[in-house]
């Protein structure tokens, strides 16, 4: 039987790698929704790829340029997210919550009721809004898994470990493309340069937080709301290579390391292909 999925943001750069797993894998998936904002013609794209009957644009541009496509009459169009009930039968399997930004956060914890499973790209929604997510994921008791790479990977390493038992958390960081930069030097910066990760291939927003380390701020706040660890335990670590996500130090003196190659491609398929014996391609 195929997996019901939504995608919440799905023409970004989350979406689109997400886009580009299960493409592989058609057979397998019955995207159920799409969501975009503004890039209404990939979003079209994509529908068309997977036969998707339900879109969500909130962009009122994009949602009338696609209203005059005549795809759309094949199909159901909404321009907010107010419509699960009309969408979503009964609970499906997975879906990926990737909007950008503090928009995100309503629609994220508005479709928690109706999946199974769900991967949280948002980190606005994880600041701002754990506590009502969490309530949220208990009482539907919805699976959740985090997507950033640094989360994902303390989440894959803390998998039936005790707390407890956790003396310290290294976060690491590659310091963006001005880590080698003298202060004196980044008063004229552009945001051109901004956006050239020497790592990593992201959206524009992320690139410039990840530039200016506020990105990092934002991942220990994620961390101590989701694992529900103190901060004096979260420490971050500058590994410029990117290579190594998250170190666990434990009471006992063992440390975990989980490291991968810097894609976002490998988290991404593995909240999809969790407990399943799949290879990524």
């Amino acid at each position: 039987m195929k997996k019901k999925i939504a995608i919440l943001g799905s023409t970004g750069s989350i979406g689109k790698c997400l886009i580009d797993i299960i493409k592989q894998d058609k057979k397998n998936f019955e995207v159920v929704l799409l969501s975009a904002d503004g890039n209404y013609k990939e979003l079209l794209k994509q529908a068309k790829l997977f036969k998707v009957k339900n879109l969500i644009v909130s962009n009122e541009y994009s949602y009338n340029q696609i209203k005059k496509n005549k795809y759309s009459k094949k199909i159901n169009i909404y321009n907010n997210f107010n419509n699960f009930k009309k969408i979503f039968k009964k609970k499906i399997d997975y879906t990926m919550s990737s909007i950008s930004g503090i928009q995100g956060l309503k629609p994220t914890i508005e479709i928690i009721k109706f999946t199974k499973k769900i991967a949280i790209a948002n980190k606005e929604s994880i600041i701002c809004g754990w506590d009502l997510i969490q309530k949220e994921l208990k009482e539907n008791e919805t699976e959740f898994i985090p997507v950033d790479s640094e989360h994902f990977s303390i989440w894959y390493a803390l998998k039936d470990v005790d707390k407890k038992l956790i003396e310290k958390i290294y976060i690491t960081a590659s310091g963006g493309p001005f880590l080698y930069k003298p202060l004196n030097k980044l008063r004229n910066v552009s945001s051109k340069q901004a956006m050239k990760h020497p790592n990593w291939k992201m959206g524009k927003k992320i690139s410039i937080d990840s530039a200016t380390m506020i990105n990092k701020i934002y991942e220990v706040i994620e961390a101590k709301n989701i694992f529900n660890i103190p901060y004096k335990k979260i420490h971050i670590l500058v590994h410029p290579r990117s290579y190594v996500h998250a170190i666990i130090k434990f009471k006992n003196g063992l440390i975990k390391i989980i490291a991968h190659d810097t894609t976002m491609k490998i988290p991404i398929f593995n909240t999809i292909y969790s407990n399943i014996d799949k290879t990524i391609r």
